[in-house]
């Protein structure tokens, strides 16, 4: 059971922004970001974006770093991945 994030290199609104998953289940997760003050619109299908500024503070909270290959592995092998076809409404 573990809350993950990744590195921010995803550029958006003069910010950079990381990912967030659950390597167990999407209540852990939602349960973590609403802990964390992480907005529900930030939730995108199996991620929450989070801004880089807060990274630090979801590591104090007992989220793991690792790196983007490491984040994306995980979220597989938990099979809580939501695939880009799978995203279309």
């Amino acid at each position: 059971m573990a809350i993950l994030v990744d590195d921010p290199l995803w550029p958006a609104h003069d910010r950079f922004w990381a990912h967030m998953v659950s390597d167990t289940s999407l209540d852990e997760l939602h349960a973590f970001a609403r802990r964390a003050g992480i907005p529900a619109r930030g939730f995108d299908h199996d991620h929450y974006d989070v801004p880089a500024e807060r990274i630090d503070a979801l590591v104090a909270m007992g989220a793991t770093r690792v790196g983007p290959k490491e984040l994306v592995r995980r979220l597989i092998a938990s099979g809580l991945r939501v695939k880009e076809r799978d995203r279309r409404d």
